[in-house]
């Protein structure tokens, strides 16, 4: 070993001396499998929450934790079972990864009761944070060069665009099918991806031999968890208790887990690595960008079936575009990164991604026609295809290959912690923002007098308690799901103006603070020394590199 953080190893099993593995083409197929079974799990189970509702009479808090059980259960695994897989090997996490995946879909498609459902949907989480962020640093093991750029580009827009897929294919099953219907629709997928990687993956390929730091996982297990659960709970009603306490928790054992990080001999998330100016920047890009295309996917899908009146399957078809323009522009990204730099692509992509949001603020109204709301679908998926390739290729290519994991978990936090963040934000603000509207029309109404202290509570609490109201008093049906109607796109006005302003605040960090292409190709050249132990002395800081202006060979997959 020259340093702890980079031992000497053989190639692997399976590979060959170019810049790829041996059946490189269906290798990437299983990992991005792999990586499908996850992202569906992910989001399908939003479509059939009415459906779930009904079969359990469940309360919205208990719905609540249905939706978010896969994203607390995967967030908050990702880099404690990174760091396992970098240390014990990544093709056995994720072989365990898709067993544990069939138990949990089915145990969640037959849950006797809503307690049953949501630790299926925690334990299924579990599985993907095995599986899913291994396939990223496997990727990163396997390839180099501008290989591995093209790689991770197939990795991002395929896995983007299955998320799209996932309210279409539970829209489609729920037509004809029960609710657990959706929850069992990977198992065959999960089945296949676990003999093509048993096949087909290679294994032992340039992992760590440092032992893994137990404590700081547990540690990053507590602090991910009651993070993800404090937001989501934040805009529930009735639940301000419980968010805070989850909050307090997660600044607590995040403070601890910093200390610990900070004077672990081998720390389970590196701060120096972590202080790396490619890596956060990018960690903090890909926050943005995820986070962004979940918050209007969230939005989005109640706008076209509560607004425009799209029936769930027409609503899950809305989206298509948005996976069909990922899955294009992935080539192109791959080939910006390496022609003009990481930098330069990802401020493409939030270009696009705020002609998409703009769209959806200005055009998406009552009378919107599907070609509007096509056009918007295809800029957030043009975006998100541009920015997530470079996202994830900056963290891989600024981090060791035998601390791959650290990097592949980071660059799954971008999507559950992005989620989980931006769409609580664009989701209390949304409900702010139709309750307003709608208790200023109750307000000016002739009726006012004679609405109920309860039945106002029940109009302002959602779209759907409107629609219960309207059902109850046929007579003023029309009058009141006009208002809700105004009322939810007064609430999403709101919700794109801050989705705007956040973009705007992540291109405005990528443009002064992430390096341009010459100066990153420098930065990754000084990381790859400095992870080596190449370097002569101390290695030269980032700063130091930007005003000499030295540029180094292709590391990491870092010419870009």
């Amino acid at each position: 070993m020259i340093t702890h953080h980079c031992p000497v190893t053989t190639p692997a099993e399976g590979t060959s001396v170019a810049d790829h593995p041996t059946r490189a083409p269906l290798v990437l197929a299983s990992l991005i499998l792999v990586a499908a079974v996850a992202n569906l799990n992910l989001a399908v189970a939003n479509v059939a929450l009415p459906d779930i509702g009904k079969a359990f009479d469940a309360s919205q808090t208990d719905l609540n934790l249905v939706a978010v059980g896969y994203s607390v259960g995967l967030a908050a695994s990702v880099l404690y079972l990174g760091a396992i897989g970098d240390r014990y090997g990544r093709k056995t996490m994720l072989v365990l990864g898709m067993l544990l995946s069939v138990p949990a879909s089915l145990v969640a498609g037959f849950a006797p009761n809503i307690e049953v459902l949501f630790a299926a949907r925690l334990l299924g989480g579990v599985s993907a944070g095995l599986a899913y962020p291994t396939t990223l640093a496997l990727i990163t093991a396997l390839w180099s060069g501008p290989a591995r750029t093209r790689a991770i580009a197939l990795w991002s827009s395929i896995g983007g665009g299955l998320t799209a897929l996932g309210p279409l294919v539970a829209g489609a099953l729920l037509e004809g099918f029960f609710w657990g219907s959706v929850f069992l629709v990977t198992i065959p997928l999960a089945l296949l991806a676990l003999g093509l990687t048993w096949v087909l993956v290679p294994a032992h390929v340039n992992e760590s031999t440092d032992p893994v730091d137990h404590t700081g996982g547990l540690m990053s297990v507590v602090l991910v968890g009651s993070l993800v659960l404090g937001i989501n709970f934040v805009p529930v009603d009735g639940m301000k208790t419980v968010a805070v306490s989850a909050l307090v928790i997660a600044l607590a054992s995040g403070l601890a887990f910093v200390i610990r990080q900070l004077r672990a001999r081998n720390p389970l998330f590196d701060p120096k690595v972590a202080r790396r100016r490619i890596f956060w920047v990018a960690a903090v890009a890909g926050i943005i960008v995820f986070g962004t295309l979940m918050g209007t996917m969230y939005i989005s899908q109640q706008y076209l079936q509560n607004v425009l009146g799209y029936s769930t399957l027409a609503a899950g078809s809305a989206a298509l575009p948005a996976a069909l323009v990922m899955v294009l522009v992935a080539p192109h990204s791959a080939k910006l990164v390496e022609s003009r730099g990481s930098r330069f692509t990802l401020l493409s992509g939030y270009v696009a991604i705020v002609a998409g949001l703009v769209v959806a603020l200005l055009l998406w109204d009552e009378d919107a026609h599907y070609w509007v709301v096509a056009l918007g679908f295809m800029c957030l998926g043009a975006g998100v295809g541009l920015a997530g390739t470079p996202a994830s290729h900056s963290l891989t290519g600024s981090v060791p290959v035998a601390r791959a994991g650290m990097a592949s978990g980071t660059a799954d936090l971008q999507r559950d912690l992005g989620g989980a963040v931006v769409q609580s934000i664009l989701g209390a603000l949304l409900t702010a923002g139709y309750t307003a509207s709608l208790t200023a029309t109750i307000s000016a109404s002739p009726q006012a007098a004679s609405v109920s202290d309860q039945t106002q509570a029940a109009l302002e609490k959602s779209f759907a308690g409107a629609v219960d109201i309207a059902d109850r008093y046929p007579q003023y049906a029309q009058q009141i799901i006009a208002a809700a109607r105004q009322a939810f796109l007064d609430g999403d006005t709101r919700a794109y103006v801050a989705a705007i302003l956040i973009v705007l605040i992540g291109a405005a960090l990528v443009f002064f603070v992430f390096p341009k292409r010459e100066a990153e190709t420098a930065l990754l050249a000084g990381y790859a020394a400095e992870d080596t132990g190449m370097g002569s002395g101390h290695p030269p800081s980032d700063d130091d590199r930007f005003r000499d202006g030295r540029t180094g060979p292709d590391v990491a997959g870092g010419s870009g």
